[in-house]
This record gives C-alpha cells, structure tokens and sequence, in this order.
C-alpha cells in the first residue's frame, strides 16, 4: 500500500498537465506527438513569415524604385531629378515648351539570343503592337537594335523580369513636349541622338547644348495663353468654313516679336513621326502663295512715297475689265465709275490698283516691294522659310502684281510689311526669340510716318465703312484696320475656283501695336452661319471670299486676345 501511495506521488510531482491528475503510458505518447506536430506547424507558419516578409519588402522596394527614382515623367519639372544634355525651351512667361528627362529604353542584342521563339513570344506579350516580322528581319542582320526607345514603368519592369541577356534596357534622356500639339511648327523635334532636326530644335541647336542656357532656357517670344486661344478660334473657322486648313500669326508692330504662330492642321511633338504631307507644313513661313488683293496696300503706298498721287485724288471713267497681253483683268463686283486712291482701296478695286501702278511705274514699284523685303528670302529664327518665286517685270506683270497676282510672297513676309507701314515706316524684323533687355531703335524709314498714318486711317475705313470689305471685323471697343486678300489657287499651271483667302489686320489701329494675319486654305461657304454685318444680321451667304471669313475668324481672335494683350502687359490698347 504504501508502495503504491509512494508512486503516486512521484506522479504528481512528475505531472505536466493540470487537466489530468494521472498519465497512462498512451497519453504520453499521444502528449508527445500532439507536441511535436505543434513544433512543425510553428516552423511552418515562422517560415512563411520570413518569405512574405521578404517578398513585400521587394515588392515595396521595386514600387519605390519605379515611381520615385526612376520613372522617366515624374516631377519632370524639378531640375535635381536630372542633368539635361538640351536646355530648356519655355515660352515669354517661362511656360515649359520642351525639357529633357530621364526615360529608358530597351534594345535586342541578336549574338545574345539563346531561345528565339521564346523571345519573341515574351516580346509580343509585352509590346503587343510589335511587328515581330520586322523583328525578326533585325535578328538577322545580327546587329544591336531598338525595339522601344520610351519605355513606360509597366514595360520595362516586365523586360527585366525576363532575365534574358539578350534584351538590353538603357537608361537615355529623352525630350518631352508637354504642350503636346500647341507649339509644333515652332519648337520642332530632335532625333533620337539627341539633334534637332526642325523648328527652334533644329535652329538653335548648338545654343540649347551649350551651359550658359542651362539654367533659365531659351525664351521665346511666343505666349502659351495667346497660342492657345488662337489656334481654338482658327481650328473652329477651319471647321465652319469647311477649309483644308489655316494658318495665323500675331506680331508686335515695333518689335518685331511673335507672340503667337499658329498653322493648322499641326501634330503632337510626343509622337515623333516623320511628317511628309504638305498639309502639316508651316504655312506662315515655309508656304509661297499669290496673296490677292493684300497687295494693293502696297501699290497704294508705293504711289504716296513717291507723291505720285494723294489719297484724294480721283480716277475717272474705270472701266470694268482690261485687257493686257490677251489676258483680261476683272472687277470682282459691280464698283462706281469714278474712285479715290483711298477708295479704290476700301472697295478692293483691281482696275483702280492697275491704274495706280501705272503711275507708279515698273522700276519704282519693285524698288517698293523690296525695300518692304516681300521678293527675296527672308532671314528668320527657323530653317523652315520660303523663298518667293522669280518675278519677272514687264507692263502687264506690273498691272497683275499691283492686285497681287502673280507675285508670291510668304505669310510671314507679308505681316512684315504691314507691320511696316503700320508702325511709321520703320523696318523691322521678325524674331521667335524673346530678349528681355531688348531696346528696339526704330531708325530705317521705308515710307514717312505721314503716309503711314494716311494708309492705317484707309485701312481702318476697309474694316468700319458700309463699303469696306472687312466689316465683319469692325469689332466694339476694338480698333481694327486692315485689307482683305482672295486669291485663286493656281492648279496644273492653271488658276482654279479653288481660294487662298487672307486678312491683315492692324490695332488699335490709332496706335497700333500688333498685325494679325489670318489665313484660309480652300475655305467653302457657310451659308448656315450668322453673320452681324453692318449692325444686322444675316444668313445664307453663299460667297467664300476673304470678308466673308477670314475677316470673321480674325475678328473672333481679337474678341478672345483683346483683354489679354490689355492686362499683361502687351502694350495693346
């Protein structure tokens, strides 16, 4: 007995469990499985732990990798983020017009290529829009090539996940364009090795690579707010008008700076293709065209300068067509017998313009035309300029020309000369490029500054007489002058019913500051328009001449801008 009190107590003191007093020798066989399963999970779940561990530590790590320290678009503006190879280009108010930033790019080298199938499935899966053909012809040539030179995040972490030594994945500088579409006749691209091949890129090339430009960029003249809206109100015309397309540029009349460029249709800076139709060229400077009746300004002036005759004096007895070299010279609308020089001018009479320049003479007259720089190719801040066609004087050229037929000029050139006449006579030149310490000197004289203020005070009557042909841009509280041009396009040699039409436009024209050129290419009538003309308002017109739209979509222009160029400093009104 007391051996067995003995051994019960020694199972007391030996007990693990509080739940049972006494073990049988299957309960502790059953303890010690039950413990040692326990001691595997834990290793288990202690094991797992450390893997996610792991794995969200990486995953943490490549997220903070790809979104903040090598993303090529974040905080593209901040200047610690990168060492740009190209200064910046920015508009007059410091505006981002395009910046170099990191970016990545990935490439096949073909001697690296162990299981080609296998690539080019990967690379289909990733750039599904890959012309794997196109790959594989690349393939072949056994050299190193680019199958992306702009990688996204997405991209370029797949590509490293394939671990393939024959993708290789570079970190490059690229140029960004964030004004996309806005600018692009203007800024141009470069090439993938960083050159500029076109616009301000191309011109100022080795500027934009040198330090001094580093910190602040090169400013233009060009204002992003301007550009903006005039490219809106010209694309809405080129829409209602039914055009091919349009062309607009605003420059200040003493300084020569452009503040806006606009040539429509345009194409998005990102994309990098390589335009070759002539539709997106830039129509302001590198389009030649015969302008029409903008022309006659000229003849009007060159006959003033040299006091040939005054704005008074009259002509009698016009006749309604003329012949010249078995050509026939036509009104364009039933017009009075009798016309003064100004109105010959205010009603766009082309007889009147032949019988003026007939005065003027063959030599005095071109002496004009290229003392305003308007016959030979113009010096300007892009590659991209025109060179007016070989003019060949004679009787009958000089009666064409004086309505400005013809004779080519560019767009640019043609603001030029306006600009002009409009400022005093004094010449200027034409400049993308702002310069902040810049104190223009107004010293060459072309015509006197009493001729200029004669012709602006007829070109103000063109725009706010019942009879002018620009009265849809007799626009309130805007003081506009300016002159109509329609001209027949010249197709296979042969004039067509096809339109070039333009409007030049001065203001306020009692101190004028700005020329506005509004173009049209191939502009139809918009007979479901209303039109306030003359105070009343109209529809069903049927005509496609420069009044009836080019004139308008100026005068939409000077409605947007008027109260910018007042409040910003422009020195407008």
């Amino acid at each position: 007995m007391k051996f067995f009190k003995k051994k019960r107590k020694n199972l007391e003191k030996n007990q693990k469990s509080f739940y049972y007093n006494d073990y049988s020798q299957e309960n502790r066989i059953q303890v010690k499985s039950d413990r040692s399963i326990e001691i595997s999970k834990s290793k288990i779940v202690f094991t797992f732990f450390i893997i996610l561990s792991v794995t969200a530590i990486l995953s943490i790590k490549i997220l903070y990798l790809s979104f903040f320290e090598t993303q090529p678009f974040s905080n593209i503006f901040d200047r610690k983020n990168f060492l740009s190879e190209r200064a910046d280009i920015i508009d007059r108010n410091g505006e981002i017009l395009a910046r170099s930033v990191n970016a990545w790019a990935a490439g096949i080298s073909p001697k690296l290529i162990k299981n080609q199938k296998r690539l080019l499935l990967n690379l289909k899966i990733i750039f599904p829009s890959l012309d794997l053909k196109k790959v594989e012809e690349q393939i072949l040539k056994e050299k190193f090539f680019y199958i992306s030179r702009r990688l996204n995040n997405v991209e370029r972490d797949k590509l490293w996940l394939l671990a393939n030594k024959a993708v290789i994945i570079e970190r490059k500088q690229t140029r960004i364009y964030p004004q996309n579409n806005l600018f692009s006749h203007v800024i141009g691209q470069i090439d993938h090795d960083n050159f500029g091949v076109s616009g301000i890129e191309k011109s100022y090339d080795l500027e934009l690579k040198r330090a001094n430009f580093k910190n602040e960029g090169l400013k233009l003249s060009l204002d992003t707010n301007l550009q903006f809206l005039i490219r809106s109100e010209l694309f809405n015309g080129i829409q209602q008008f039914s055009a091919k397309g349009g062309a607009a540029l605003l420059m200040n009349i003493n300084t020569g700076e452009i503040l806006s460029l606009v040539s429509l249709p345009d194409y998005n800076l990102m994309d990098r293709a390589d335009i070759k139709d002539l539709q997106f060229m830039n129509k302001i400077t590198l389009g030649v065209y015969e302008l029409g009746s903008v022309f006659k300004t000229f003849t009007v002036a060159a006959a003033l300068n040299h006091k040939i005759v005054d704005v008074n004096t009259e002509f009698k007895n016009l006749e309604s067509q003329m012949n010249c070299g078995g050509k026939w010279i036509n009104e364009h609308d039933e017009l009075p017998k009798n016309l003064s020089v100004e109105q010959i001018l205010v009603r766009s009479s082309n007889i009147g313009a032949v019988k003026i320049a007939r005065k003027v003479g063959v030599k005095n007259y071109s002496d004009f035309l290229n003392s305003l720089g308007l016959l030979k190719k113009i010096k300007f801040d892009l590659t991209e300029v025109g060179t007016p066609l070989p003019f060949t004087w004679g009787n009958c050229t000089l009666e064409t020309a004086s309505y400005g037929y013809g004779i080519t000029t560019t767009p640019l050139q043609l603001a030029r000369a306006y600009a002009i006449i409009g400022n005093g006579g004094y010449e200027i030149d034409p400049t993308l490029i702002k310069n902040d310490n810049f104190n223009y000197v107004l010293d060459k004289k072309i015509i006197s500054e009493k001729n200029s203020e004669k012709i602006n005070k007829i070109l103000r009557k063109v725009v706010n007489e019942t009879q002018g042909t620009a009265n849809l841009a007799n626009i309130d509280g805007y003081d506009i002058g300016g002159k109509t041009g329609t001209a027949k396009k010249i197709v296979n040699g042969e004039y067509t019913k096809k339109k070039l039409n333009t409007f030049v436009s001065i203001f306020p024209i009692q101190s004028p500051q700005h020329v506005l050129l509004v173009l049209l290419d191939e502009p139809q009538p918009a007979p479901e328009l209303v039109y306030l003309y003359n105070g009343n308002k109209v529809s069903n017109i049927q005509r496609n001449t420069a009044g009836w739209n080019s004139v308008y979509v100026a005068g939409r222009i000077v409605e947007k801008i008027g109260p910018i160029l007042a409040t910003n400093n422009f020195n407008s009104f």
